[in-house]
C-alpha cells in the first residue's frame, strides 16, 4: 500500500512544529544533561561498580564519541528529511560534546593522575591512546570558543567554516582513541559500530563535496 500524502504532510507539519517549538531547546538540553546526572548519581550513590574511577572515565569518554556522532549527523539528517530546523540544535550538541570531553579529561587528570601536571605531562607521551585523546581535546577548544555568533562575525563565515572542519579530525582522533582503549581488552564490537557510523557520516560529506565539484566543473565547461 502506498503512502498517504495528506497523512505524510500532517506528520511533517507536526514534526516541524515540534522542532521549532520554543521549548524544544530546553527539552534537548535536559536530555543532554541526563548522562552526566546518571554518572554523578552513580558516583555519589556508589553504584558505578568495583572500579568507579574507570567507570567515570569510560562513561564520559563514550558520551564524547556519541555526541560527536550526533553533531555530525545533524546536516545529513536535515538534508535527507527536509527538517531544516534541526540546524538550530547543532550548536548545543557540539557544546555538549565539549562539555563531556572536559569531564573526560578531568576524570583522567583527577582520578588517574591526581591533578599532578608533571605526572600528566610524563604520562601522555608514554601512552599513545592518551596522547591522541589529549590532541582531540586541544583541537576542540577553539571550536567551543568560536561557537557563538560574535565569533562567526569576527572570523568571517569562510574562515569560521574552515576552522570548524577540524571536527572531522577530532572525530577520527576520538575513534582512534576509542579503538586503542578497547583493543587492550580485545573488545572491538563497539569500535566497529562507531567506525561504521563515522564512515557513513564522513563518507556522505565526501560524496556531497565530490558531486558539488563535479557539478561545478560541468557548469564551467
Amino acid at each position: 500500500m502506498g503512502a498517504n500524502p495528506p497523512v505524510m504532510m500532517r506528520a511533517a507539519a507536526r514534526t516541524k512544529r515540534l522542532l521549532t517549538h520554543p521549548a524544544a531547546k530546553a527539552v534537548l538540553f535536559a536530555v543532554c544533561v541526563l548522562p552526566f546526572a546518571r554518572l554523578l548519581y552513580g558516583a555519589l550513590a556508589d553504584q558505578l561498580g568495583p572500579n568507579p574511577a574507570e567507570a567515570l572515565i569510560r562513561g564520559t569518554g563514550d558520551w564524547v564519541l556519541r555526541f560527536l556522532c550526533l553533531t555530525l549527523a545533524v546536516t545529513p539528517l536535515r538534508q535527507w528529511s527536509g527538517w531544516h530546523a534541526l540546524a538550530r540544535f547543532r550548536r548545543m550538541l557540539g557544546l555538549f560534546t565539549f562539555f563531556y570531553l572536559v569531564l573526560h579529561f578531568l576524570a583522567y587528570a583527577w582520578l588517574d593522575m591526581g591533578f599532578d601536571a608533571h605526572a600528566i605531562a610524563a604520562d601522555l607521551p608514554k601512552r599513545p591512546f592518551a596522547l591522541v585523546g589529549f590532541a582531540a581535546f586541544v583541537l576542540m577548544i577553539p571550536l567551543a570558543a568560536t561557537s557563538f555568533n560574535r565569533a562567526i562575525k569576527a572570523l568571517g563565515a569562510a574562515r569560521w567554516q574552515t576552522l570548524h572542519r577540524l571536527v572531522y579530525v577530532i572525530v577520527l582522533l576520538g575513534l582512534l582513541h576509542f579503538y586503542w582503549m578497547r583493543s587492550a581488552k580485545h573488545n572491538f564490537g563497539e569500535v566497529a559500530v562507531y567506525a561504521t557510523i563515522v564512515a557513513l557520516l564522513l563518507g556522505w560529506r565526501v560524496g556531497r563535496a565530490w558531486l558539488a565539484r563535479r557539478g561545478g566543473k560541468r557548469a564551467s565547461a
